[in-house]
């Protein structure tokens, strides 16, 4: 008896998953294009460094110098050595553009050793003609106007300088060295008589005579003769700061001083 044949279920073959569509490739921007390299110049070749000279080093910058101050803004005294110590500080040497102190130290005592001394001599010139307290001159270059007596020691200096070739003022200071007295006279009273006595000059009162008889041998030089002040007075100088017997200064120094060296 035949088996009956079993009857399977047939159903349909199972169809694979569904898989998504594939995507379109979505559209790329084009690369961007590289610049193009500039064409290099060629270079020359490099010498080898050579080391810098002193020289040529770059110099650091350094802050400005003060401007030195001149006398006259003409002449230096910085370099002015005084060599006689008693007169070092008596001789003022501090430049001025116009010495002119109007007064400043007038009445005060000990105070014109503050002056500078190229304003000591043109104050001088005022009054020239005095002897033993007596004024015996008042013409001829005697003016009393302070810039005809500032013109005569500038074109004096001057005068000085073209001569000597030298700072005139230095010359100034020698001649004053040489000309100022160390001893003096004065009279002594005993009993009714009177003796001259020798004794030491004070430095202030040795430049004034020194001063002084500069002045007075200049206008003996000129008054009423061909020469002019500022001449009279440059001769005066130069011949004291060499020494010269023609020098008037000089000459009241040495007698002066033979008289003191008699009466000690």
């Amino acid at each position: 008896m035949a088996e009956p044949v079993s009857q399977q279920s047939t159903s349909p073959p199972k169809a694979p998953p569904s898989q998504p569509p594939p995507s379109k490739p979505s559209p790329q921007a084009p690369p961007k294009a590289s610049p193009k390299p500039s064409p290099q110049q060629p270079q020359p070749p490099q010498s080898p460094q050579q080391p810098q000279s002193p020289s040529a080093q770059p110099k650091q910058s350094q802050p400005p110098q003060p401007r030195q101050l001149l006398a006259y803004n003409r002449w230096s005294t910085a370099d002015i050595k005084i060599d006689d110590p008693g007169l070092a500080k008596q001789i003022v040497l501090e430049p001025k553009l116009a010495p002119r102190s109007f007064g400043r130290f007038a009445g005060r005592r000990f105070h014109k050793s503050r002056v500078f001394v190229i304003e000591r001599l043109a104050n001088k010139l005022y009054v020239p003609g005095h002897r033993s307290k007596k004024h015996i001159r008042s013409s001829g270059h005697c003016t009393g106007m302070a810039a005809q007596n500032y013109k005569a020691v500038v074109s004096a200096l001057e005068l000085i300088e073209k001569q000597t070739k030298q700072n005139p003022i230095a010359v100034f200071v020698k001649a004053i060295e040489n000309a100022a007295p160390r001893e003096e006279i004065v009279a002594i009273e005993y009993g009714g008589a009177r003796y001259p006595k020798a004794v030491d000059c004070a430095p202030q009162r040795r430049v004034d005579i020194a001063l002084r008889n500069f002045v007075h041998g200049a206008f003996e030089r000129s008054f009423k003769k061909k020469a002019t002040l500022a001449e009279a007075l440059a001769g005066e100088i130069l011949a004291a700061s060499r020494l010269d017997n023609k020098s008037f200064a000089l000459t009241k120094k040495l007698e002066l001083e033979r008289q003191a060296d008699a009466s000690r």
